[in-house]
């Protein structure tokens, strides 16, 4: 009999136990957050990472009722900021925005790496997503894709594609189309977008792969630039009569660049389940529509595990390239 109540006793002090554990659950997702929180933007001030990132966090604010403090922390193409987001404390306080090029592609890249965005990083939700264009300046006699790669084929070694930086995904997405075309065309990096366009402007450069984004629309309009193919599944609004890479002949060649909102590893469930609602609250706005239609990108939205899906495909589909480029990064 003693036994019984003692059974009973330790069962009761178990059931008791749990629900206060559930209650401190509820309760610390029902006082987050009680604090402004960080917001690392891995990129300099005033590029469309940052533009974005603060726009959402502006959008986010109505609804949680705290500041957020956009903290920028550029450098090694965006791995520094990640690194500081995945040591920092995992109590929803610091949180960074992540991009397929810190988190899918830099994994593959770096040998030294100081994070797992699989291991060290909590997804929180993907906001934003674009494809890739492939341009041309005007002095280069192709009109099509398919006549680049032939112009290519017949002047191997002769033709340049830029970047904004060794290891960069405009980087592997020249590598990307370079094996996918069967060309040898030569990779010349830059130190970010700006010196890179004004060399592909003055010829230096005649191909680059980038989001419209890093580009201005009056470039195209004025035939200094032409947009031959579109890296993504449908075609631009804003360039309706340039085909996919997969419609122009070349099906394999799909890069997109996306970007979202990363926490600590570690950071509750709850609190993650808090942000990814009014990340997607944000993104429904007028105001980020409005933004990403001006941009050439779209709204992404999604779970946290569909985002930490799509982190995982990235490191996957890009280990690939880089190993059949042989190019590694310390």
């Amino acid at each position: 009999m003693n036994k019984r109540r003692g059974l009973l006793a330790l069962l009761a002090a178990a059931g008791a136990a749990l629900s206060v554990g559930m209650g401190c659950t509820h309760a610390l997702a029902q006082a987050y957050p009680a604090k402004p929180i960080k917001l690392i933007v891995p990129f300099p001030a005033g590029g469309s990472s940052d533009l974005f990132a603060r726009t959402i966090a502006r959008k986010m604010v109505e609804g949680l009722g705290q500041q957020i403090v956009v903290e920028n922390r550029p450098g090694a193409g965006g791995t520094i900021g990640i690194d500081a987001t995945a040591k920092a404390t995992p109590d929803g306080y610091t949180i960074a925005w992540g991009t397929t090029s810190n988190l899918g592609l830099a994994p593959v890249v770096y040998t030294t790496l100081g994070y797992d965005p699989r291991k060290s990083l909590a997804p929180i939700g993907m906001a934003v997503s674009a494809p890739f264009l492939v341009v041309v300046n005007q002095t280069m006699p192709a009109n099509t894709l398919k006549e680049l790669i032939d112009y290519a084929k017949a002047k191997p070694g002769a033709l340049n594609f830029a970047s904004v930086g060794n290891g960069s995904l405009s980087h592997f997405a020249g590598e990307l189309f370079k094996t996918l075309a069967g060309i040898n065309i030569v990779h010349v990096p830059y130190k970010g977008v700006a010196p890179a366009i004004v060399d592909l402007l003055g010829g230096q450069v005649q191909i680059m792969f980038d989001q419209l984004a890093s580009f201005r629309v009056q470039m195209f309009q004025s035939g200094k630039f032409r947009a031959l193919a579109i890296t993504g599944p449908t075609r631009l609004p804003q360039f309706p009569s340039v085909p996919t890479a997969a419609e122009a002949g070349l099906p394999g060649f799909a890069v997109t660049v996306w970007a979202g909102l990363i926490a600590p590893g570690g950071t509750p469930a709850e609190i993650i389940r808090r942000l990814n609602a009014e990340l997607q609250t944000a993104l429904a706005t007028k105001e980020m529509r409005e933004l990403v239609q001006s941009q050439g990108t779209e709204t992404s939205g999604g779970s946290p595990e569909q985002f930490a899906a799509a982190i995982n495909n990235e490191i996957v589909t890009w280990s690939r390239v880089v190993k059949a480029s042989g190019f590694k990064m310390d």
